[in-house]
């Protein structure tokens, strides 16, 4: 998959443009009578681009959590999003038809995950995933071009890294005068003492309850203060493959109901999530953090 040119941060539209399914106006109205310019029809892909995503967050972790959240507009052939500096909070997801892709982009672009809200577009070219179920014929030529692709972006990197570390050596002199004032300048508060602090870090972003990757041990929230082990071991019998109920002796309201296996875990999750335990109040249940 290849991504295409990086775009500009999302523009909050109002709900007339939005409405229009895509097509904004950014200029006055025409006038009746003034010829319109034509319109350039949009490239769909079945594969989104995904940009702007945190990038505290682990690669598999948002791939797990880009996968639950589009999982709901149809079948998710794959999701990549790997670690390496140069795709560093960018991610593919590609489903089976072009139609769902744009469905999916039209409502979740904007989304903030993780507190960033990602940025959506179409990918330039079809992943291997895609190409494998609706082009299996091709899929051979089509692993030849992406190697290539790769080869000749690996190599474009090496030229660039080269080029840098020539300037980092010092092997080059600033010659505009006011690089050179700056310089000057920098090195002179350096010696001194005076430079700029570094920026404090930044603290850890913690994943969100609902976005956990699926986990054999569940974490109940919200339970009624009086509630009992034989009343929880009751309920979540009903579902086959328990193993236990922990219950918090110093902090009643919450509590680990534990499974044999993750999808036994992640079925007693679905079913009893906002139920009244004791008739008003939801009990919360997600994925226990490992």
């Amino acid at each position: 998959m290849e991504a295409p040119p990086a775009i500009p941060p999302p523009v909050q539209l109002s709900a007339a443009a939005a409405s229009m399914d895509g097509v904004v106006s950014t200029g006055p109205a025409a006038e009746p009578g003034a010829p319109v310019a034509p319109t350039v029809p949009e490239v769909t892909s079945e594969t989104l681009y995904i940009q702007n995503l945190n990038e505290k967050i682990k690669p598999e972790v948002i791939k797990a959590s880009l996968r639950g959240l589009f999982k709901s507009y149809g079948e998710v052939l794959d999701v990549v999003a790997h670690g390496n500096l140069r795709m560093r909070g960018q991610a593919f997801v590609s489903f089976e038809s072009a139609d769902i892709a744009k469905k999916a982009m039209r409502e979740v672009r904007g989304f903030p995950l993780y507190s960033k809200p990602m940025q959506i577009s179409f990918a330039r070219t079809r992943s291997d995933a895609v190409v494998k179920k609706l082009d299996a014929e091709n899929f051979d030529a089509h692993k030849t071009r992406r190697a290539d692709h790769k080869r000749a972006c690996r190599q474009r990197l090496s030229s660039c890294i080269c080029t840098y570390l020539y300037f980092r050596s010092g092997q080059t002199r600033y010659t505009n005068p006011l690089k050179q004032k700056f310089r000057a300048k920098k090195l002179a508060a350096e010696q001194d003492g005076t430079a700029a602090a570094p920026a404090p870090k930044r603290p850890n972003v913690q994943m969100p309850d609902e976005y956990l990757p699926p986990n054999k041990i569940l974490f109940l929230q919200n339970l009624p203060e009086i509630v009992t082990k034989d009343q929880l071991m009751a309920l979540f019998s009903q579902y086959p493959n328990l193993h236990e109920v922990r219950l918090i002796p110093t902090k009643k309201d919450i509590a680990f109901v534990e499974y044999l296996d993750e999808g036994s875990a992640g079925v007693a999750k679905d079913a009893l999530h906002n139920y009244k335990l004791d008739g008003e109040n939801k009990i919360k249940i997600t994925f226990a953090r490992k």
